[in-house]
């Protein structure tokens, strides 16, 4: 007599590609909030995940890439930009968000770890690059461009510019630590800059 299958298993077929990738991308975020960066492998986040160590070849061009798309899978809503229509509560409220990010545990040190791995590691500097930096910056400018239009800040400015000014200047303290990564220092850094930018 046949045994029955168990509830949602298909026989004993592969999972579906999306299920493993999802299984995959999950035990790579948990493996990296557990060791950070250089506890990930292949071979170790396919034999956790219960993947073959080629799908990962397959699928991803490095074990960076698969850490930093497990990352950024993680902490996307976090990073979301708000339009309340008010500039300064916007910035205000997203800049804390990023701060938060940076900082707290467990999702935080990693990003400085990818900055440093992306150096050496051309397939995490293009991951970073293509699902992080640019449309982090896009966002950021567009809502920025918005703002200009509404007349919040003078026609003049250049919304890369200060882009640069803000986020790059957390970065800056995050990968050398030597002054407080805090909402204060954000606060300060956004009332400078509006002073100067202000339409």
């Amino acid at each position: 007599m046949e045994e029955p299958k168990e509830p949602g298993r298909r026989g004993r077929g592969r999972r579906p590609a999306a299920q493993v990738r999802q299984a995959v991308l999950e035990t790579a975020g948990a493996m990296l909030f557990e060791t950070g960066l250089t506890g990930i492998t292949f071979e170790k986040v396919a034999a956790r995940a219960g993947a073959s160590k080629m799908t990962l070849y397959k699928w991803w061009p490095s074990p960076g890439a698969l850490a930093f798309e497990a990352y950024f899978t993680a902490v996307e809503d976090t990073l979301a930009f708000a339009d309340t229509g008010d500039i300064e509560r916007d910035l205000t409220a997203q800049l804390h968000s990023f701060v938060g990010l940076l900082t707290g545990p467990p999702a935080g040190p990693v990003i400085a770890q990818f900055v440093g791995a992306a150096q050496s590691d051309p397939a995490l500097a293009d991951a970073l690059a293509e699902h992080y930096t640019h449309p982090r910056r896009r966002l950021a400018v567009e809502r920025l461009d918005r703002a200009r239009r509404a007349g919040q800040i003078r026609a003049e400015v250049d919304p890369q510019v200060v882009v640069d000014q803000l986020w790059g200047a957390c970065y800056h303290r995050l990968l050398l630590p030597d002054e407080p990564l805090d909402t204060a220092f954000a606060d300060a850094l956004i009332d400078n800059l509006l002073r100067g930018i202000r339409g």
